[in-house]
């Protein structure tokens, strides 16, 4: 049966009440959409086992978890509006478990690729020494993308090798940047940022030739562009080289808790699933090169 009518009177009322965006509101439509056609009764009518069933029937489909638990999740907003209104006297996912997710582990990239990202950019060209900053930057700091774009020339310490990063929560760190990262750093600010700039004011490290700040959708084009002139297949989020500084560190010994300070964690648990990658490399090395692996 039909439950259109009830579906647009919640979907308006989400709209109403919390203002929600377009698309939020067309994915709980869809949701309960999808549910209303797997039953042959009105969605007033669902009761605890159906919703069971469904969800089992979509982990037979092969659906992801998480995609079971945000339907799951529109349907039990549904059905709290539903009783709210008085429309119901149950709820039918009162007791109904929330599929366990599991936490995906960050894309890195391998020693390899990294070099090969790293040696990418153009080293005498104004750009190419710009890019190349920034990409041994990323690396050998783990910043956070909007960390490093939003780098103000008075919090690099090139004498000290230091930068003093505001980090989330408006929290204060001092990252080391290594000697390679600093050659490069001072290569580009003896250089490339004057000619970039022309003489104009700004005071953000990293500018483009239109003498304004680097956005984090244009530094996104840049690492897509070179990851693509290297060779490297692949997918980059604009995380990876953050994702790559703690991972390579870790494979070479690194204490977590150092690790940890490095990337401006406020809790360990958020470091530690880089544990994670580092023990995954371990096992692909070892399927790949022991003789009984």
């Amino acid at each position: 049966m039909n439950s259109k009518p009830l579906i647009d009177v919640f979907i308006d009322a989400l709209w109403i009440e919390n203002g929600l965006s377009k698309n939020t509101l067309s994915a709980y439509a869809s949701d309960l959409r999808l549910f209303d056609k797997s039953s042959t009764d009105t969605l007033d009518l669902a009761s605890n086992s159906h919703i069971k069933d469904f969800l089992a029937l979509r982990y037979e489909q092969g659906i992801s978890a998480r995609s079971s638990a945000r339907i799951l999740s529109s349907l039990r907003r549904f059905y709290a509006y539903l009783l709210r209104e008085k429309k119901i006297s149950t709820d039918p996912t009162a007791l109904i478990e929330t599929p366990k997710i599991g936490r995906p582990l960050p894309s890195s990239l391998s020693e390899q690729d990294v070099e090969l990202l790293l040696n990418s950019p153009e080293p005498t060209s104004v750009l190419g020494i710009r890019d190349k900053a920034m990409l041994e930057m990323l690396y050998a700091t783990g910043l956070r993308v909007s960390e490093l774009v939003s780098l103000n020339t008075d919090q690099v310490n090139l004498r000290l090798g230091v930068l003093r990063v505001t980090g989330k929560g408006n929290k204060e760190r001092l990252t080391p940047m290594g000697e390679q990262a600093i050659e490069c750093l001072e290569s580009y600010l003896q250089h490339s940022r004057p000619a970039l700039l022309s003489q104009r004011p700004c005071s953000t490290v990293f500018v483009t030739n239109r003498a304004a700040g680097m956005t984090r959708q244009a530094f996104w084009h840049i690492i897509k562009r070179h990851a693509k002139k290297a060779g490297i297949t692949k997918e980059l989020s604009p995380h990876t080289l953050r994702h790559a500084f703690a991972t390579h560190l870790l494979n070479h010994g690194a204490d977590l808790r150092v690790v940890q300070l490095l990337l401006g964690h406020s809790d360990l648990s958020t470091t530690q699933i880089y544990t994670h990658v580092a023990n995954e490399r371990l096992k692909e090395l070892h399927a790949t090169h022991h003789p009984r692996g």
